[in-house]
């Protein structure tokens, strides 16, 4: 249930090679042993990107690649954070001073967000230290969520050092305002998936209150993530925060079109609420209100009969005050389009028609023509390796995460999945000479995982 907390499981750590591993690993770095150990998941989202932050439903599932963080309190205020893999250099800090440089997305800032999350949450300043030794399996800056696992296990694990209890719905919450702290809008998708996913089924993930609701998905597919192994930071870089910016200023737009009090409005889902209206409604009036050719700044204050200062200082943020043009039509209509596919999804999914995994591929395709044309979130590589996908027996494929880089999800049907496999991986990986270290597993069929978990030893 959403109301309790984590789950706690007791573990005979020598039964679990990743666990034992992680322990002797710990062992040597600190000359000591874990008192505990907290997972936190990477998600795939099926539908539904980048409707989040607008305040409209998504539809992911956590992936069985982790987080996995090997724990150990300790007397002094210190907190020495290390990582199983070489790139991430180790990092020292005092847990009563925590500065987060948003200038730098570093891993172990990540962390921090998650551990200062907590902190504030429950407004202390004097933080016993820890020695932490962080392992992941989710390839990072894929579109699975790793950077958010990170930041949820670390919250997870401040909370169990504390001995204080919250439930999944909160811990998802300061979670996914926390990651603001390293500069990234977020929606909140990621952290809610990541503690309240459950095994063997998919979640409607609603916000405002924050709830999941049961999917299940068609038992005669199967859903396949493809890395099209180029690299995209959030955090590092512009894009995302634009199309948040972007979005935020279609729903003042609109508002004032509609003469609603725009300057309240934050997200496109205040509008359709405002107004009672469905979001079939709220396309036809986006082509109404709105004109395809960018905006200008300056044309964006003469709508809302504002100065440029205002807008920069009290609309946008720190790190989009210097954009020249905003696409707001195309940003618009994606995301109405978006949340009516996204019901559309779980609908069918309820009523199992005969031709279920064809309707739902014809939605994931429309996802991504909609992310690649109006979002402009795909890239070169992710059409290639969608219409790879298609070619070869996905019955829809579209890129998921953020974009501009990470993964693909295809819905695939069960009997031709050993084929679509050995065909994608011909196709996309050596046709194209990517040669892949063997962790960015690269091309894998997924189900449904749990949510986040404390492991402690038997």
């Amino acid at each position: 249930m959403a109301t309790e907390g984590p789950a706690v499981r007791r573990v005979h750590v020598a039964e679990h090679p990743r666990l034992l591993k992680l322990k002797e690993m710990f062992n040597s770095k600190f000359g000591s042993i874990p008192k505990f150990y907290v997972r936190a998941p990477g998600r795939v989202n099926i539908i539904g990107e980048h409707i989040d932050y607008c305040g409209y439903s998504v539809l992911p599932m956590a992936v069985e690649q982790d987080m996995l963080i090997a724990v150990e309190p300790v007397k002094t205020h210190i907190l020495q954070l290390a990582n199983t893999n070489p790139l991430y250099p180790d990092f020292t800090t005092s847990a009563n001073n925590i500065q987060i440089d948003k200038t730098k997305p570093l891993w172990h800032n990540y962390f921090l967000c998650g551990f200062k999350g907590i902190q504030e949450h429950f407004g202390l300043s004097d933080l016993t230290g820890m020695n932490c030794l962080v392992d992941g399996n989710i390839p990072p800056s894929s579109g699975l969520s790793s950077s958010s696992a990170l930041v949820c296990c670390a919250g997870l694990l401040t909370l169990t050092v504390l001995g204080m209890s919250l439930s999944k719905v909160e811990l998802a919450e300061i979670c996914a305002k926390s990651e603001r702290y390293i500069g990234t809008e977020g929606g909140g998708m990621d952290q809610s998936i990541s503690f309240l996913a459950e095994e063997g089924t998919a979640k409607l993930i609603e916000f405002s209150p924050l709830r999941a609701t049961d999917v299940k998905l068609p038992s005669g597919a199967v859903f396949v993530i493809a890395n099209s192994c180029v690299e995209m930071n959030k955090a590092a870089t512009s894009h995302f925060n634009i199309r948040v910016m972007e979005c935020r200023l279609a729903a003042k737009l609109l508002a004032k079109h509609k003469s609603l009090p725009w300057k309240e409005v934050l997200r496109l889902e205040e509008v359709q609420a405002k107004l009672g209206i469905s979001l079939e409604e709220m396309l036809l009036i986006t082509e109404d209100a709105l004109h395809p050719e960018p905006y200008s700044p300056e044309e964006i204050c003469k709508c809302l009969g504002i100065s440029l200062q205002e807008l920069k200082t009290q609309i946008l943020s720190p790190n989009t005050q210097d954009v020249l043009t905003f696409k707001l039509y195309q940003r618009a209509k994606h995301v109405y389009s978006e949340a009516a596919r996204v019901l559309q999804f779980k609908k069918i999914c309820e009523e199992t028609p005969d031709n279920m995994v064809q309707l739902l591929g014809e939605l994931m395709n429309q996802s991504h023509m909609s992310c690649r044309d109006m979002y402009e979130c795909s890239c070169p590589e992710l059409d290639q390796l969608v219409d790879i996908c298609r070619k070869f027996g996905a019955q829809g494929s579209r890129l998921t995460g953020a974009g501009w880089g990470g993964c693909t999800v295809s819905i695939v049907p069960a009997d031709k999945l050993s084929s679509f496999l050995a065909n994608v991986h011909e196709a996309y990986y050596q046709r194209s000479n990517r040669s892949l270290a063997p962790e960015k597993e690269s091309l894998f069929a997924t189900k449904p995982g749990g949510g986040a978990l404390v492991f402690l030893e038997a």
